[in-house]
């Protein structure tokens, strides 16, 4: 979903012949991921920043396309609001000192993005606090064929208005705007295809602390809701299933409900079995290894932690880790990185398919819920634990992950000074944002101003006055 689209419009025949390249290129992956040295090459990571643009009071500012014709960097794209943008920053190994320069670079395009808002700035956070029922419009949805196309898609599916729930909060919804209320801080991470199966599964396990400790979604149209209530919000607002599709378990942003066993194909060929296409545009012509209807299909359903098939570099997979907020500075973002990189990587050196699917599926969403303060399960220990205990029980073990992937020591001391300092003081983004909305005696705009400062200091939050 990456680049725009030709037409916003398409014909059932087109949905029909759409699904059938669908179950051919399904065809054409098995046998490349089979193939022999497929997806071989040196570990990488790369990561993509969403960002909300504000006004100089502190609300959202529909310009997302003067911001990236201003800005003129192919690493700037459109997001789904029209004040929204996202970063793809540049990937890269790693080995050696790979959170230094992603910190780098994070820090680089936010201060080059905010310095091209007139009257306003850039923000990354996971829900922008001065968010209002009338951001949420039709008009909101930035100008391109791919998001309009995309909201035509998912209404040909589900009966609108519909109606979205979190806690108390109850809220009749038309098209897919209300996505645009979230942003993120996604990481990838490059892998073969015989360590994909352990490695996606060890990300699914690892989520669920790492997600505690970087909490930042807390406030929504003026409510304190969940730690991290961009993840019932993105789930409910994208959600698919209307009477005719109750028999799915997953919605099309979810976690998912099982371990996989076989190898990324088993996720792609469930993409394609069970979420019909919202997007159906057919590519003619180029080379058919590249399966572009199959790719364009996948980024339509976003599972938290997703394979990605990319026909680069003589086509590679990755596994996209979709959960983290974005914000509250670079220093947190690249902190966040490496604990939940090198969780992961610690993880998947065992078999997890023995351990019961639904605590790391419980994990996750008790995180989401409660922060620090869940009561989290793990492999191997006996009962539940207070997460931040958890986390920093976890930190020895990750970090000998990371050291062992060849990062250079003094990134991953750097990084995890700062996941133990915020995990210590309970000081994440989400308490951030709530005291200082009470400091503030209730004014979202206030506390948005101040939050950029914060931000673009680079300091991270836990040392936030």
């Amino acid at each position: 979903m990456g680049q725009d689209l030709d037409k916003a419009r398409f014909s059932e025949a087109e949905f029909f012949q759409f699904g059938e390249r669908l179950r051919e290129q399904l065809a054409v992956l098995r046998e490349l991921l089979d193939r022999p040295g497929f997806g071989e090459g040196p570990v990488t990571i790369g990561a993509e920043l969403e960002l909300f643009l504000i006004d100089e009071a502190g609300r959202p500012l529909p310009r997302n396309s003067e911001v990236r014709e201003a800005l003129d960097d192919p690493r700037v794209v459109l997001e789904l609001g029209r004040y929204n943008l996202e970063v793809n920053l540049t990937p890269l190994p790693l080995a050696g000192p790979s959170f230094e320069r992603l910190g780098a670079e994070i820090q680089e395009t936010l201060l080059k993005v905010d310095a091209a808002v007139e009257g306003g700035g850039a923000l990354p956070i996971g829900i922008l606090p001065t968010l209002d029922t009338e951001d949420f419009t039709a008009e909101a949805i930035s100008d391109e064929n791919r998001y309009e196309a995309l909201s035509r898609g998912i209404r040909r599916l589900r009966l609108e208005p519909f109606l979205v729930k979190i806690d108390d909060l109850e809220l009749s919804v038309e098209n897919v705007i209300l996505e645009s209320a979230n942003t993120s801080w996604q990481v990838h991470l490059r892998t073969p295809p015989d360590r994909f199966a352990r490695l996606f599964n060890a990300a699914q396990l690892a989520i669920g602390p790492v997600l505690a400790v970087c909490g930042n979604s807390p406030l929504f149209l003026g409510r304190t809701l969940w730690e991290e209530t961009r993840i019932a919000l993105f789930e409910e607002a994208a959600d698919d299933r209307d009477v005719e599709r109750l028999y799915r378990k997953d919605g099309r942003v979810t976690f998912g409900s099982d371990w996989v066993r076989e190898g990324a194909y088993e996720v792609f060929e469930r993409y394609v079995n069970d979420y019909d296409p919202v997007v159906p545009d057919l590519t003619e012509g180029g080379d058919p290894d590249d399966v572009p209807e199959l790719r364009l299909h996948q980024g339509t359903i976003w599972q938290w932690n997703r394979p990605v098939f990319d026909p680069a570099d003589g086509g590679h997979l990755r596994v996209e880790m979709r959960a983290l907020p974005a914000g509250p500075s670079c220093a947190d973002m690249t902190a966040n990185t490496a604990f939940l990189l090198g969780l992961t990587l610690a993880q998947a050196e065992r078999d997890l398919t023995g351990y019961r699917f639904a605590e790391a599926y419980q994990n996750f969403y008790r995180a989401a819920m409660h922060g620090l303060d869940a009561k989290l399960s793990w492999p191997g220990r006996d009962g539940e634990f207070e997460a931040a205990d958890l986390v920093l029980s976890l930190l020895p073990e990750s970090r000998a992950a990371l050291l062992a992937a060849g990062v250079a020591g003094k990134d991953v001391d750097d990084a995890f000074e700062i996941i133990e300092a915020r995990t210590r003081l309970r000081r994440t983004g989400a308490v951030w944002q709530r005291e200082a909305l009470a400091a503030f005696g209730g004014d979202r705009e206030r506390l948005v101003r101040r939050y950029r400062e914060l931000a673009l200091s680079g300091l991270p939050v836990h040392m936030w006055p």
